[in-house]
C-alpha cells in the first residue's frame, strides 16, 4: 500500500510546484516594475548633480578639480573641496582626446580611467532581456490557460471513470466476507475472463453484465473492487450520477468514451454505481419526455451493451439498492444477465467480517468474538467496519493499548442508536424513564418467545431517553403469529408500567405505539393473521422480477377496510393488556429494576437476569 501514498504525494508536490510556479512568475513581474521606478527615481535624485562638460573642462584649467574618474562615457570630478560634480561625454569618444582638443594637456589633472564592470553589463543586459521575458512568460501563460478552458467545453462529452489499472488493484475476494453465495457466483466470471477460450471452444459467450443488489453496506462496490483484483484485469469505476449533466447528449457521450476505452484495454470491468441514476424506468409516471437526458443516457447503455461482439472481453459491473425502479429493457437478457442480490449478514457472515476489519486493531486476548456477532444483529458490512473504528477511537481516547469488550459494547450501541446526551432531566422525568424501560424488559423477560434482554439504559441517545435492547439470540428468517403478539406486547409495556406507576402517559411511547401498530397492519394486512382469515389486503404491485411498472392500492370496501382497523385495534389491546397483567403479577420487580436504573443508570443482562432471580421482599413501587 506504500507506492499509491508515494505517488499520491508526487502528484500533490507537482500541483503545489505549478501553482507556486505561478506565484513566482506574477512577483518577478511586480518586483520588476518596482524596480523600474526605483531606478528612474534614483536616477532623477543623481541628475540633480549633473553639470555640463564645459564646466568641467573650465574648472580643470582653473586647477579646482584633482582628479577625474572616466568610466565608459560618465565623468567623475573631485574637487579640492571634496565637492563631486558628474558629466557625461560622447560615447566612442575618449577623454584625452577631449583634453587635447581644449588645449589642456592629461598631466594637469589626475586622470583614473576605469574599465568597465562585468556586473554592470549583466545589469544592463538583464534590465533589457528580463522584461521583456517576463512579459512573453505572462502572455503564454494567459494563451494556456484561454486554450485549457476552450479546450475544457468541448470536453463535457469524455468519460470521468477512475481508473485502475492492471495489476493496481490489490484487493481480493479474501478481503470480501459475509456474501459467500455472491462470491461463488462472480468466482464463473472472473473465470471468464480468465480464461475465455475454453469457454469459447463449447459455444459459450462471456456474460455482458451482472447487477449486484442489496440494501446500503453490504458490499457492492467492494465485491467489485475484488472482482477485478482477482481477474487481473483493468477497472474502470464511475458512479450513474457522473453520466449526467445540464447539456442534453453529455450522458450519451460519456457513454460511448467509457465502452470505446474499456474495449481498448479489454479485458476489463466496467463498474456503474448507483445505476438507478440513469437506469431509471422511462417514462415512469409519464412525467418524461423521450428526449430528455437520463433516457438519452440510458439508451445508449443498452445500445453498447447490445453492440459488445462475442469474444470482446468487457465485463458489466452494476450496484443498486432500488432495483424496484430499473427500466426492465436493462434488465433483460442479453444485457445483465446475471442478478446477485446481497442481503444483511448473518451471525456467520458478522463474525467474518469483524474478522477481516479487526487487521491492524490490537485487541485484548481472549475477545468474545461469539458475543460481539450476537450483539450486531441487523448491522451490515459497513456498519461493523464503523463499529470496530468507534472502538478503536474510544481506546485511543481513554490512551489504552488494546480494545476491549466495553469498547465494543459502546460502540456499538452508538452506531445504532447515537451517542450519549447528558439532558438536565428533573429527578421524577428520571423516575418515569427508568420504570418505562424497566416494563419493557419485564414484559420481554416473561413472555416465552421473546429474546433475553441484552442492555437496559436511562442515558438518553438520540431522539430517546432512554432504550432497551432485546437483539435476537439467533438470526430469524421468518416470523410467527406468537412471536409478533409477544414483540408488541413488550413494546407496550412501558406504557403498561406508566399507567400502573402512575396512572399516567408520557409522551415517550410515541415510537413503541408506532411500531407496534406497524406490525400488527402486517399481520393483518400482509399475513393473514387475524380474523378475516388469509386475504392480502395490501397494495398490488404490478412487477417484473427486479423492474417495476406502477403500483396500484388494492380496492377494498369501507365495510372491510372498518373490519381492518378494528382487528389491528384488537391486536393492539389484546397485546397492551398481556403486558399490564404481567406487570402487575411483578410489581415488585418491576420497583427493583426501576430503582436499579435510577442509581446506575445502566443495566446489562447479566445483571437483569441476577434480579429477576432475587427472592422477593416487602418493599413495593408506589
Amino acid at each position: 500500500m506504500k507506492p499509491p501514498v508515494k505517488n499520491r504525494r508526487v502528484k500533490k508536490f507537482e500541483l503545489k510546484f505549478k501553482f507556486n510556479l505561478k506565484n513566482i512568475l506574477l512577483w518577478l513581474l511586480v518586483g520588476w516594475i518596482a524596480l523600474s521606478f526605483f531606478f528612474s527615481f534614483s536616477s532623477q535624485l543623481t541628475e540633480e548633480t549633473k553639470v555640463p562638460l564645459s564646466q568641467i573642462l573650465a574648472d580643470i584649467k582653473a586647477k579646482k578639480i584633482k582628479q577625474v574618474e572616466v568610466e565608459d562615457s560618465k565623468l567623475v570630478a573631485t574637487y579640492e573641496d571634496e565637492k563631486v560634480l558628474i558629466s557625461r561625454k560622447e560615447p566612442g569618444v575618449s577623454f584625452a582626446e577631449v583634453l587635447e582638443a581644449s588645449n589642456i594637456s592629461p598631466e594637469e589633472v589626475g586622470l583614473v580611467v576605469k574599465e568597465p564592470a562585468l556586473s554592470k553589463f549583466w545589469l544592463d543586459l538583464l534590465s533589457t532581456i528580463l522584461p521583456i521575458g517576463l512579459m512573453a512568460i505572462f502572455l503564454l501563460f494567459i494563451f494556456k490557460q484561454a486554450r485549457g478552458a476552450q479546450e475544457s467545453i468541448f470536453s463535457f462529452g469524455r468519460s470521468k471513470a477512475r481508473l485502475f489499472a492492471k495489476g493496481k488493484q490489490s484487493m481480493s475476494f479474501n478481503d470480501v466476507a459475509g456474501v459467500e453465495e455472491a462470491k461463488r457466483e462472480l468466482e464463473e466470471v472472473v473465470d471468464f475472463l480468465k480464461h475465455p477460450g475454453k469457454y469459447r471452444r463449447l459455444g459459450a459467450r462471456t456474460p455482458k453484465g451482472v447487477l449486484l443488489i442489496g440494501p446500503s453496506g453490504t458490499g457492492k462496490t467492494l465485491l467489485a473492487k475484488a472482482t477485478a483484483g482477482e481477474a487481473n484485469v483493468s477497472f474502470f469505476s464511475m458512479a450513474g450520477s457522473e453520466f449526467m449533466e445540464m447539456l442534453v447528449g453529455v450522458g450519451a457521450s460519456r457513454v460511448r468514451d467509457l465502452f470505446l476505452t474499456a474495449k481498448k484495454a479489454a479485458p476489463s470491468i466496467i463498474f456503474i454505481d448507483e445505476i438507478e441514476a440513469i437506469g431509471r424506468h422511462r417514462g415512469l409516471g409519464g412525467f418524461a419526455g423521450g428526449h430528455s437526458e437520463q433516457e438519452q443516457t440510458l439508451n445508449q447503455i443498452l445500445v453498447e451493451m447490445d453492440g459488445f461482439e462475442p469474444n470482446t472481453a468487457v465485463l458489466v459491473l452494476a450496484a443498486t439498492n432500488r432495483p424496484d425502479l430499473l427500466d426492465p429493457a436493462l434488465l433483460r437478457p442479453g444485457r445483465f444477465d446475471r442478478r446477485i442480490a446481497l442481503d444483511m449478514p448473518d451471525i456467520e457472515d458478522r463474525k467474518a467480517i469483524l474478522a477481516i476489519h479487526a487487521r491492524g486493531k490490537p485487541f485484548i486476548k481472549n475477545l468474545d468474538w461469539d458475543k460481539a456477532s450476537r450483539r450486531t444483529a441487523g448491522f451490515s458490512g459497513a456498519d461493523l467496519e464503523n463499529m470496530l473504528n468507534e472502538a478503536a477511537i474510544l481506546a485511543a481516547r481513554d490512551s489504552r493499548k488494546a480494545i476491549d469488550m466495553n469498547d465494543i459494547e459502546e460502540a456499538s450501541t452508538k452506531v445504532k442508536l447515537g451517542p450519549e446526551k447528558k439532558r438536565l432531566q428533573t429527578d421524577e422525568e428520571r423516575r418515569m424513564t427508568a420504570f418505562h424501560e424497566a416494563g419493557h424488559a419485564l414484559v420481554a423477560h416473561h413472555l416465552p418467545h421473546m429474546d433475553p434482554v441484552h442492555r437496559i439504559s436511562i442515558v438518553s441517545r438520540g431522539m430517546a431517553m432512554g432504550f432497551t435492547m432485546i437483539p435476537p439470540k439467533k438470526d430469524r428468517y421468518t416470523e410467527t403469529q406468537s412471536h409478533l403478539s409477544e414483540t408488541i406486547a413488550s413494546l407496550l409495556g412501558g406504557r403498561a408500567a406508566e399507567e400502573l406507576i402512575f396512572s399516567e402517559f408520557t409522551g415517550g411511547s410515541a415510537s413503541d405505539i408506532d411500531k407496534a401498530t406497524m406490525i400488527a397492519r402486517r399481520m393483518v394486512v400482509d399475513f393473514g393473521m387475524s380474523k378475516l382469515g388469509p386475504i392480502y389486503l395490501g397494495p398490488q404491485i404490478e412487477a417484473a422480477e427486479y423492474g417495476r411498472s406502477w403500483v396500484q392500492p388494492t380496492e377494498i370496501s369501507p365495510e372491510m377496510q372498518a373490519k381492518v382497523d378494528g382487528e389491528i385495534k384488537r391486536i393492539a389491546d389484546e397485546s397492551y393488556q398481556r403486558a399490564l397483567e404481567i406487570l402487575k403479577a411483578s410489581k415488585q420487580k418491576l420497583g427493583l429494576v426501576a430503582e436499579k436504573l435510577i442509581k446506575q443508570e445502566t443495566i446489562d443482562g447479566e445483571e437483569f437476569e441476577k434480579l429477576m432471580k432475587q427472592k422477593k421482599s416487602s418493599s413495593a413501587p408506589k
